[in-house]
């Protein structure tokens, strides 16, 4: 056996008389080669497949996270809002202003 795969890797099988019996080894060897290659390329198209999805996972969680901040703000507002009802407040028609001066230095 060893000394056939030998005689393959050399090529010495094809200039022989020997060339029937190292076909079938030649065939095997060739069908594991060509299983290795396309594990491999299934595996990188997987690990491809794997980042695409984790970066689509962040994309997600950072629209979750806004969309929560969101909801919180609307909260706040809607129990203001509640609360100066429940007092009896009105809106004020002069709500105070922030001036700010501008020097020149």
């Amino acid at each position: 056996m060893k000394k056939g795969l030998l005689d393959i890797l050399k090529g010495k099988f094809l200039v022989s008389g020997d060339a029937p019996k190292n076909w079938l080894l030649l065939l095997f060897a060739s069908f594991l080669a060509a299983i290795m290659i396309s594990s491999g390329h299934q595996a990188d198209r997987k690990v491809h497949e794997i980042s695409s999805l984790n970066e689509e996972v962040r994309s997600l969680r950072s629209e979750f996270v806004a969309n929560r901040r969101m909801l919180q703000e609307l909260k706040m507002e809607s129990f203001l809002k509640e609360e100066v009802a429940s007092r009896g407040l009105k809106q004020s028609l002069n709500p105070p202003q922030k001036i700010i001066v501008k020097s020149n230095k």
